[in-house]
């Protein structure tokens, strides 16, 4: 599923953030400690309930969460898959699909840019742009950039430790 982006007047949602890590390894991070760094009590629908978080790494693949009696809430499903550049998934999550993508652009040998943009708005009415989503008000209230905010900054952590603590490890 490919949501052309917004050209009418309900713009995309845009944030980034720079990561102290090459590009491949922030990717990789990115995908195989999803589960660490994702929000579950906030940013999920079964909060509590929730276990895991998945992110199946392939075109085709569910991002979804699994609970602690095995339900599982399909979030999206991967549309594009190229690593170590960018993933493009459908995104449940609002009352109807919109498209989130994940690019990745190196900055430097061990700086790496990671963007989200979630587009699709001008598919929901202007009531369910309010709904209230982790946060209230919705994409209306300005929710869903602070979200996205907030979780690029827990995998910025997350992959800035781990390319820190794998450079203490590599032979010298």
């Amino acid at each position: 599923m490919t949501i052309t982006g917004s050209v009418g007047s309900v713009p995309p949602v845009r944030q980034s953030t720079l990561v102290r890590a090459p590009l491949a390894a922030t990717f990789e991070t990115f995908v195989r400690t999803i589960d660490s760094w994702w929000p579950k009590l906030t940013h999920s629908v079964g909060h509590e309930r929730v276990r895991r978080v998945v992110l199946e790494a392939r075109a085709g693949g569910r991002f979804y969460e699994e609970w602690d009696d095995g339900t599982t809430r399909v979030w999206g499903e991967l549309g594009v898959w190229e690593p170590p550049d960018r993933f493009v998934m459908s995104w449940l999550n609002t009352p109807v699909p919109t498209e989130v993508e994940f690019t990745f652009r190196a900055e430097g040998p061990a700086l790496t840019r990671v963007a989200v943009e979630h587009r699709g708005w001008e598919a929901l009415t202007a009531a369910q742009r309010g709904e209230d989503c982790a946060e209230p008000g919705g994409y209306t209230s300005g929710a869903y950039s602070r979200g996205w905010t907030m979780i690029l900054e827990r995998m910025a952590g997350t992959v800035t430790e781990a390319a820190e603590a794998a450079a203490v490890e590599a032979p010298r």
